[in-house]
């Protein structure tokens, strides 16, 4: 089992975002410190839900900062970005990295950020799958041309190539974020892992990675990858001495950054939202996820694994708001979670 922290660098009320982001950096080397496994960093346009713009851009800085935790995007929205771009910094951190770099990428959602990068709501609706396969393309071929219905350019040569990396893979992981059956297809008809959200519990969680590994198996997927597939679980992660203590961090803190984070999403068509109450949404990720003690986090994400099958997990430690708390958090799951897991 792989533990890692999931950084969204949120905005909480009353503060702003360098004040945010500053957690985030700090957090990520406390997690390194710690004896975690992965940083996982979340993206967001616009939105004080959360304040890095570029999960790339901030995994770069991290993977300089930090020298054996490994570093993944939480993810990439790739209809607001080109692939091919989004390729090329994926091999130059993996290579510049040692290998220590996942690429997570994701559909993200109708908003209007498709306005602002000009994409359209064309790419958000349809042109997700070849936006994916030019990607995956350019991370495992010399050379790559297109011919789609979004994307057409003459062969030109990969530079830098992920292969070129002195490690025991030929490029970057790359992870991909399911939120429907669509996706769960899509990703395991290419083999990729799964990147699973906080919002869903066990029950669904177990039901998507069956229908990933029944969906592989039918488009010839190799049995070893099947089996050895190590998808993503997302969730919160809050510990204290007793449980009522985390629970009440969590409810006193969270609700104030959901409702003004969720609400400022705008949709680029004027499209009808709803947005879950921020309370009943904060009481659900506490009962879905390993906030108490030490030792009921540890149960709990030994039982998600055993019913799931999932093997690593990607926890919001930063549900506090506070820099501190944060660091304190992160600093108990290493030192009395991790063992009671290993």
């Amino acid at each position: 089992m792989h533990v890692g922290s999931f950084v969204l660098a949120a905005q909480f009320p009353g503060q702003g975002p360098g004040e945010a982001l500053h957690r985030a950096v700090r957090s990520a080397e406390v997690a390194e410190q710690s004896g975690l496994d992965a940083v996982w960093l979340a993206e967001h346009h616009f939105v004080p839900y959360g304040t890095c713009p570029s999960a790339v851009t901030l995994a770069a800085l991290l993977l300089g900062r930090t020298r054996r935790v490994r570093v993944g995007t939480a993810v990439s929205v790739l209809p607001t970005a080109h692939p091919v771009a989004l390729g090329e910094q994926a091999a130059l951190l993996h290579i510049t990295s040692g290998g220590r770099f996942t690429l997570g990428v994701g559909r993200g959602g109708p908003w209007v950020d498709l306005e602002v990068f000009g994409t359209g709501l064309e790419a958000y609706e349809h042109g997700f799958p070849e936006s994916l396969d030019l990607l995956l393309r350019w991370l495992g071929e010399p050379s790559v041309a297109a011919s789609g219905e979004r994307f057409s350019f003459r062969e030109v040569p990969v530079v830098p190539r992920p292969s070129e990396a002195l490690t025991e893979s030929p490029g970057p992981e790359v992870v991909l974020a399911c939120t429907s059956p669509a996706s769960v297809r899509l990703a395991a008809e290419r083999g990729l892992p799964m990147l699973l959200g906080m919002h869903v519990g066990d029950e669904e969680k177990a039901e998507m990675v069956a229908m990933w590994r029944h969906c592989a198996r039918a488009a010839g997927r190799p049995a070893e990858e099947i089996e050895g597939a190590a998808h993503v679980s997302a969730g919160v992660c809050q510990l204290a001495d007793r449980r009522t203590d985390a629970v009440e961090t969590l409810t006193k803190a969270m609700p104030g950054w959901l409702r003004q984070g969720l609400g400022a999403h705008v949709t680029v068509d004027g499209r009808a939202r709803s947005m879950r109450d921020p309370y009943a949404y904060t009481e659900l990720l506490c009962g879905l996820h390993p906030v108490g003690t030490p030792r009921l986090a540890a149960d709990r994400l030994a039982a998600t694994s055993e019913r799931t099958g999932i093997s690593r997990f990607a926890l919001l430690t930063e549900g506090s708001g506070d820099l501190a708390a944060t660091e304190e958090n992160l600093r108990r799951l290493g030192a009395e979670v991790l063992p009671q897991l290993r």
